[in-house]
């Protein structure tokens, strides 16, 4: 519907359509709005944020830093992620369709569309952010983010490639929009054979996705993710859920790859090594280079003495959300999950002074030296570190095995195995077979060797009420890896798993390298040991493909 002003006055209305269409909106649909809030500065941002009253302005160690509530969405709704069959196109041929990619109809996404599209035709104001995924210039893409609301604008500026010299790029067509109306429900989803009023809904062949019904800032990243997964294979680029840092010389560059709560974001963020990025990486024929403009860091349990880059990074134009905070002072409390666990904070990547992108360099690097796998294992079973041969790293890969411990979700109240293939599972559009194909091909072609960590449990299970490997032992073993110290010691085989465990690593505790030998209870360690191995097992079943190498490359 169009507003009085518009019906009205020919002339104000002619304005109104010119600046719609001037920053492309009027091919979406979009025509009333007067204010087009395009690409604006973080202080501008701030601003915005404070005037509307979108959030808190918090107080931190280096300055005022916004922050938001998103409700009761605190986190992805994978259960409302749509994608559209367009029957016979190259996305129905390719993705890998089940309960990771849902179909929808054409219809339905046209009305989702529609019902967004007159959402924005009902503003005064909205925020449109152009930027790029992806630092190659040979495979990013232009993305087009359409918000309601400011803060909205704000992550997607700290989470992507901000333009610099393009300022014009409103000019060109994106490879992708979305347009995020997330404060309009999908009352009709029951019609629609949808889940619920929320709907995140992505057309491959229009180049456009929809979120509706849900606050999460995360879905706006997680949303072209999931994109680049689907496009970059198609061009023999490996799109890998993982973070990624370097010698400060440029070169031994490592892949840290591991699910939420197993360290990837905190051991990669290293004093010691420059970071290239936190979250999402591809790897060409010509290197790795980040997706990201930004990181987008767990804020619950922060410890300045811990996380110093972290905690550093939270200043004027990062951004909190869910966080607890004192009413009166509005200083934050990092350690207080009340609200959620999954508390965050997004900032641009040169707020961290230790990345490659902060020394004035692109977030790039040569072919990775170093594959490490990252698992938090409450059992208490697989080694604080061990060697992989290339079809135990494909087998391990597609596992993206790691356990949630009690507290950490609702209802969790005792160890539980989670696998999310290819460390990543949320985000596959194609088959997890194809990333890892994509994976062994170039380890093989590059030589790259891979370790798995374990940042869980040793000796004991997290149920037990044993303590967890420190964060300091921890690191010891990821410079051993990263020097190639770890090679000149011995190796033993893992009775169950089959990988290489050393038999000593400098100063480290022996006793504890090999589970076998750190279980003070052989007998309970013996059957542990065998129900997780049974559990890998019937997690691989869903991938197996018959690849003989990559099935005997799991445990025994």
């Amino acid at each position: 519907m169009l507003n009085l002003a518009f019906k009205h006055n020919k002339h104000y209305g002619k304005r109104l359509f010119s600046v719609c269409k001037k920053y492309g909106l009027d091919s979406l649909g979009i025509h009333n709005p007067k204010n087009i809030n395009y690409n604006l500065s973080y202080d501008e941002l701030f601003l915005h944020e404070v005037n509307n009253k979108e959030g808190v302005v918090f107080k931190t160690k280096y300055g005022d830093t916004f922050g938001v509530d998103t409700g009761k969405f605190t986190g992805r709704s994978p259960n409302d992620k749509w994608i559209v069959k367009n029957i016979g196109s190259e996305s129905d041929k390719n993705l890998w369709w089940g309960d990771v990619n849902k179909p929808t109809t054409p219809e339905v996404f046209d009305e989702l569309l529609d019902k967004a599209v007159d959402h924005f035709n009902s503003l005064e104001d909205i925020y449109l952010f152009d930027g790029y995924c992806g630092v190659s210039k040979k495979t990013r893409k232009h993305v087009r983010f359409v918000h309601e609301l400011s803060w909205q604008q704000h992550f997607v500026k700290n989470m992507f490639i901000r333009p610099t010299k393009d300022k014009k790029l409103y000019e060109k067509e994106p490879d992708f929009t979305i347009i995020n109306a997330c404060s309009v429900v999908n009352d009709e989803w029951k019609r629609h054979n949808l889940n619920s009023e929320v709907a995140i809904a992505f057309n491959i062949e229009k180049k456009i996705g929809v979120i509706l019904g849900t606050w999460y800032g995360g879905e706006n990243k997680k949303g072209i993710f999931s994109l680049m997964n689907y496009w970059l294979p198609l061009e023999d680029v490996m799109p890998m859920h993982c973070s990624a840092n370097v010698d400060y010389d440029g070169d031994n560059s490592a892949l840290f790859f591991g699910l939420s709560g197993t360290g990837k974001t905190t051991l990669s963020t290293d004093s010691k090594r420059p970071l290239i990025g936190d979250d999402e990486h591809g790897w060409s024929d010509n290197g790795i280079f980040n997706f990201e403009g930004g990181c987008y860091a767990k804020a619950i349990n922060l410890d300045p003495d811990a996380e110093p880059d972290i905690y550093n990074a939270i200043r004027p134009g990062a951004l909190l959300e869910n966080v607890v905070y004192d009413e009166g002072t509005k200083v934050v409390d990092y350690f207080d999950g009340s609200k959620t666990e999954n508390t965050r904070v997004s900032y641009p990547i040169n707020f961290i002074e230790n990345s490659v992108f902060a020394q004035g360099k692109p977030s790039i690097a040569n072919h990775p030296e170093k594959i490490i796998f990252l698992t938090c294992d409450a059992y208490g079973i697989l080694p604080p570190v061990a060697k992989l041969d290339p079809e135990q790293a494909m087998y391990h890969f597609i596992s993206g095995y790691t356990a949630k411990v009690a507290g950490t979700e609702r209802g969790i109240t005792e160890p539980t195995a989670t696998f999310s293939p290819c460390f990543g599972g949320p985000f596959l559009t194609l088959h997890p077979l194809k990333y890892a194909e994509l994976l062994r091909e170039k380890m093989n072609e590059f030589d790259v060797p891979a370790y798995l960590v374990n940042t869980g449990w040793i000796g004991a299970s997290a149920q037990s009420g044993a303590k967890r490997i420190s964060l300091p032992l921890t690191r010891k073993i990821i410079h051993k890896i990263l020097d190639g110290s770890i090679e000149s010691v011995g190796f033993d085989k893992d009775i169950y798993f089959g990988f290489q465990i050393p038999k000593s690593l400098d100063d480290i505790q022996s006793d504890i390298l090999n589970p076998q030998n750190a279980w003070s209870d052989t007998d309970l360690y013996n059957r542990s040991a065998k129900d997780l191995v049974e559990k890998f097992k019937e997690n691989y079943k869903k991938y197996d493909l018959g690849d003989d190498k990559i099935r005997n490359g799991g445990p025994n």
